[in-house]
C-alpha cells in the first residue's frame, strides 16, 4: 500500500494518541412514537457525558426517522448536559437559509454556553422530493454547495449590516443590526464533512475544521486508507496561515465485551452484511467504505493501533450504527470508554485536570 509522504502524517506502526473522544448517533425513533426515541437520544447524551466523553454528536436527516433540525435538538441537549461538546454531523446546506440557520445555531450555542460544534456538507438528499417544498423558484439553478456554506460562516461572524450609521429601532432600544444573539467563538467551531480532495482543500482555505468518517472518494486509488490519509494530508497542507485546526476521525466501532451472546451474534451479522461494500469502489463516484471495527476490545485495539489513519489524528468519534437500540448504544459507549479508549492514550477531561499540579 502506498502512503503519502508528509511530516504531519504518521505511517503504520505509530502509536495512536487520542486526546478527544466523541460519539455520533443517528437519533432513531419509531414512526408512531417519535417522542420516545428522541428522549432516549437525549438520555444517551446525558449518559455519554457521565462516562466522560468529550463530545456527543447528532446526525441531521430529512424525511427519515431521525432529527430533521439539529439546532433544535442540540438546544434541548444543551439544557440536559453541562460540559460535553454538542455537535451535528452534518447539516446538508442545500435545504437551509444561510441567515436563518445562523440565527438558530447561534441561539442554541448561547443556550449551551458555547458548546456547539457545527458540521456542514453540500448537497440535498432526497432533492427531487423536497426541493420544491423548500424553495419558491427553480432551486436547481441556485448555488447549493460551498458558497452557501460560506454564507452561513459569514453570518456567524456577526458583522454589522448596512452602513456605520445604520440602526434599527426595537421596543427596548436603538441598536446597530447584526445576527443576534452573537457569540464570536462559534465560527471557530464549524466543521466540514469532507470526502474528496476538493472539499478538504476548501474547508482548510475557509477556516473550517475537518470531519472525515468511514466514507471517502477513491481519487487515484482503490484503497480506503490511502485515500483517507491523502485527504488529511492535503487538508493540513492547505492551511496556510498556521492556525490550529481540528481533524476528527469517524469509525464504526462495536465492542462485544459486555454484550450477551444474542447481541454478539447480532453485531456479527450487522458487520457481515456491510462487508461486501468495503471490497471495491462503489458506483460512478468511486465511493470507498472503511470496514466496521467489530469484536472484543483486544481485537478492536489490534485493528485500531495498526490503522495509520488513527495515528494521524488526536480526535476519535464513534459512529454508532443505525437502527440499534438504546441498550446497545450504552453498552458500546461503556466498553469503548473503559476498555478501548484508555489504551489509545485517552483520558477523561476530569482526570486530566486533576493530574495538573495546582
Amino acid at each position: 500500500m502506498s502512503i503519502p509522504t508528509s511530516s504531519s502524517i504518521p505511517t503504520s506502526g505509530s502509536v495512536p494518541t487520542i486526546s478527544s473522544l466523541a460519539f455520533l448517533t443517528p437519533g432513531n425513533f419509531a414512526d408512531d412514537d417519535p417522542y420516545t426515541g428522541l428522549e432516549e437520544t437525549l438520555q444517551l447524551f446525558e449518559y455519554g457525558e457521565r462516562l466522560g466523553f468529550d463530545g456527543a454528536w447528532i446526525r441531521q436527516r430529512h424525511l427519515e426517522h431521525g432529527v430533521g433540525s439539529a439546532a433544535v435538538f442540540l438546544a434541548a441537549a444543551g439544557q440536559r448536559t453541562e460540559q460535553v461538546e454538542l455537535g451535528t454531523a452534518v447539516i446538508p446546506i442545500g435545504y437551509e437559509s444561510p441567515f436563518r440557520l445562523a440565527e438558530d445555531l447561534a441561539l442554541a450555542d448561547v443556550l449551551s454556553r458555547g458548546r456547539l460544534q457545527v458540521g456542514f456538507s453540500t448537497g440535498m438528499p432526497h432533492a427531487e422530493l423536497l426541493g420544491d417544498l423548500v424553495y419558491d423558484g427553480d432551486w436547481r439553478s441556485f448555488d447549493l454547495s460551498y458558497g452557501r456554506v460560506a454564507r452561513v460562516i459569514d453570518n456567524l461572524r456577526g458583522d454589522y449590516l448596512g452602513n456605520p450609521d445604520t440602526v434599527i429601532q426595537s421596543p427596548g432600544n436603538t441598536q446597530r443590526p447584526r445576527l443576534q444573539p452573537h457569540n464570536p467563538g462559534l465560527v471557530d467551531r464549524t466543521w466540514y464533512g469532507g470526502s474528496r480532495l476538493r472539499s478538504t482543500r476548501w474547508a482548510a482555505e475557509h477556516g473550517l475544521n475537518l470531519l472525515s468518517g468511514n466514507i471517502v472518494t477513491g481519487e487515484g486509488t482503490d484503497d480506503f486508507t490511502t485515500a483517507q490519509l491523502t485527504l488529511i494530508s492535503e487538508y493540513r497542507r492547505a492551511i496556510s496561515d498556521g492556525r490550529p485546526a481540528r481533524v476528527a476521525l469517524g469509525r464504526v466501532i462495536v465492542p462485544f465485551d459486555s454484550a450477551d451472546a444474542t447481541t454478539r451474534a447480532r453485531y456479527r451479522d450487522y458487520a457481515a452484511g456491510r462487508h461486501q461494500r468495503t471490497l471495491a469502489p462503489q458506483g460512478e463516484k468511486r465511493i470507498l467504505f472503511a470496514p466496521d471495527v467489530v469484536g472484543t476490545a483486544e481485537q478492536i485495539l489490534e485493528q485500531l493501533t495498526a490503522d495509520p489513519v488513527v495515528s494521524a489524528v488526536s480526535e476519535l468519534r464513534l459512529e454508532l450504527p443505525y437502527e440499534f437500540h438504546r441498550a446497545d448504544y450504552e453498552q458500546i459507549l461503556h466498553d469503548v470508554r473503559h476498555l478501548i479508549a484508555p489504551e489509545l492514550g485517552w483520558r477523561p477531561a476530569a482526570e486530566t485536570a486533576s493530574a495538573v499540579p495546582a
